[in-house]
This record gives structure tokens, sequence and C-alpha cells, in this order.
């Protein structure tokens, strides 16, 4: 009988389980992972960014943790040895008509408690020589990171706190007792007295094999990167964003320096054919199925229908993504990039047609589902899961 069991090995879960180790150091502790790798989906596929929290509506879950959890998320690659660093990032107005959008964003920065640069654009080269525009802000607290390896690091932790961490264990069902759930698995059944369910792509389907009804589904978004040559690195010095689109939920096509050096140029956003459909050709019937029968996509289509056709454009034409990289850096020829690896985002749609905005906590009888955690979730990781064990202690 263990007294907490987690579902998922990603960021988010391996962190939840640290903090429940902190918290109770004395519970046994066990934590599934259908992989036989840590970070194997979402957060080994992300773009490796330490959020400022600028962009999320003041007193939403998503600001409040993401400043917080950015702090956090520095101090702990301190305190444990993770390659980190505060590089800044640069939003960069490309047209005039955008600089309302850019004040208001600096608005909602300030709200957040995060401190921005506005800046002329005679200014913007200060930051980035290869950057042109028209007005700019510059985000200081922002960084970059090797979210793999924090997830290593937090697995090693909840080792030495006498967790029990088994890979290669997919959950298939989940039966409530009197005072225990049973999980049933590819391993054999395991018991606990408490279940947190932080299985990213897949957390609804969990969440309907415990008989949660969060409202809302997954619906998988891949984004694509492109990635510079060595020798044309140099036209980036750290993180360049455009001005975001209001009306849709994603940041556009932007620059990001890894941490390894690397520069990475994306993502668009197009629907996956498959939750894990990180390549064009990955397909699951079954799966698109679902998506393309759940009249909730359709809502969402139509009200994003030209952003959308946009967005699949430039996924088939090298061109029409070069030429979104020239708006915020004109120097870029097509021969300067090549393909990179892609990502998929857990993107959760309401029923209703509406995307959920921001983090999202279903809770059942002995158990808690992280139903909606897409980006800001691993700079967030180390308050998620704070707020996930605060919720149990109520």
């Amino acid at each position: 009988m263990f007294d907490y069991a987690v579902i998922g090995g990603g960021i988010v879960g391996l962190a939840t389980l640290v903090e429940l180790g902190k918290r109770h150091p004395t519970a046994r502790l066990l934590l599934v992972e259908k992989e036989d790798r840590w970070a194997a989906h979402q957060t080994g596929h992300n773009s490796g960014v330490i959020h400022s929290g600028i962009y999320y509506k003041p007193g939403s879950a998503k600001a409040r943790m993401a400043v917080a959890g950015a702090r956090r998320m520095v101090e702990f690659c301190q305190q444990h040895g993770v390659a980190h660093e505060r590089c800044g990032k640069l939003i960069v107005a490309s047209h005039p008509d955008e600089l309302p959008r850019l004040e208001t964003l600096a608005e909602r920065a300030l709200a957040n408690g995060v401190p921005v640069e506005r800046l002329g654009p005679e200014r913007l080269t200060d930051y980035e020589p290869a950057v042109r525009g028209v007005g700019g802000l510059w985000v200081a607290q922002t960084g970059i990171i090797d979210y793999r390896q924090v997830t290593e690091a937090l697995a090693d932790q909840a080792r030495e706190q006498g967790a029990e961490l088994c890979r290669s264990t997919k959950v298939t069902g989940l039966t409530r007792t009197t005072d225990s759930v049973v999980l049933e698995t590819t391993r054999g059944s395991f018991e606990s007295r408490f279940v947190i369910n932080c299985a990213g792509l897949y957390s609804d389907k969990v969440a309907e094999l415990a008989g949660a009804q969060p409202g809302a589904k997954i619906v998988p978004f891949r984004g694509e990167y492109y990635e510079l040559v060595p020798e044309r690195r140099g036209l980036v010095r750290g993180l360049i964003y455009p001005v975001p689109n209001p009306s849709f939920p994603f940041l556009g096509v932007h620059f990001t320096r890894m941490i390894d050096g690397s520069v990475h140029a994306g993502p668009n956003a197009v629907l996956a054919l498959a939750r894990e459909g990180y390549k064009k050709s990955d397909l699951q019937l079954g799966e698109l199925w679902e998506t393309l029968t759940y009249p909730a996509f359709w809502r969402l289509a139509v009200r994003h229908g030209d952003e959308g056709l946009r967005e699949i454009a430039r996924s088939l034409s090298k061109a029409l993504f070069v030429r979104s990289m020239q708006t915020l850096i004109p120097e870029i020829r097509p021969e300067d990039v090549i393909p990179a690896g892609a990502g998929v985002r857990a993107q959760a749609l309401r029923d209703d047609g509406q995307l959920v905005d921001d983090f999202l906590f279903v809770r059942g009888e002995r158990q808690l589902h992280v139903c909606n955690a897409p980006s800001p979730a691993a700079t967030a990781s180390l308050e998620i899961a704070r707020e996930i064990v605060a919720q149990l202690a109520n």
C-alpha cells in the first residue's frame, strides 16, 4: 500500500513526487511512467526556456506560478548543478500596428511583477544586432535551460527520499476501493491511498479511466522547428520573439538559443495526427478520428480558420517558414536553416470550443488530475507541485 502514487514521469510528475517527499517524509511514494526514460514527451521536446511570466492574465495560475516558478527553477539549478543561463528575451514589434499590443504586454508584465524595459527602434540592436523592428521590450529575467537535466535531477532526489520509481509501466485501469485506488498497469497492480495524474498528452484519458469528468479533451498541436546552421548562429544572441497575436493561442515563430549553443527557430502550430506525433508521418487513426469527431474542435477551427491555414502552409513550405523568420531578422536566408525536431503541445479544449487558458486541476475521490499543463508548465513545475500538495492538504 502506497500513500501517494503519481502517474507520469515528466517534469510536473517528478516535481510533484519530490514535493510530496518533502511534505510527507514518512509516506510511501510511487511514480509510474509508461516510457523507458524520463521526460520522453512534452518535457523533453520543448524549447528549453525559463519563461518570465509576462504573457499570462494577471491573477491567473499561469501568471502566479510562472513568475514564482522561474525564481525557484533558477535556485534549483544552482543547487543541483543544472546548466542554465539568464540570457534575457527581446520582444519585437515589426510593424507600427503592433505597438499598442506591445504596450498592453508591458502593462501585463508589470501587473505580474516582471520588470521590462521599453525600447525604441534604435535600441533593439543594443541587444540583438541582427534584429529590425519599430519597437520592443527587453525582459531580462527570461533564461534558457535543459529541462531533461532538471527532470533527471528530480528523479535522483526522489530516489534519495525513498520513492519507488517504475518506468516502462503503463496504467491501463484505475479502480477505487473503500480506502484506496488500485492502479492496473502493464507490470501488475499497485494500490495507493491517493493518485495524482500528471500524464500530459494522455491526462484526459487517465482521468476517464478513473471516472473523472474534466469537461475538456486534449487536442495535440505539433510545433515544428528549424535550426540555424553553425556558421550563422551568431545572428542570435539570446531569445527573440514577435509580439503575440491575442486572438491566437500560440506565440508565433521565434528564435531561441539553446543551452548547448544551437539556435532554433519556430514553432508553427499544426494539428498533430497523433498525440505523440512528432513527425508529419506519425499517424494514429483512432486518436485522429477522436479529434475530428469532437464538435468542440470544429468550433475552434472555424474561429481560427485563417490562422490555422497559414500555419499548415508554413508547415508545408520552408520558404514561408523562412519568411516568418525574416520578419524579425531580415538577413536570414533559406540556406541558413535546416530542419530540427518538433514538439507536441497537450492543449485542453473545452466542450464549448474554448481553449483552456489556464492550468486545470480536477479533483476526484482520492485522486487529483492535472488536465491542462502546457507551456509554461516546465518553468512553473516546482510551483505546480507545491499547489498540488497544498490542494491535497485541504
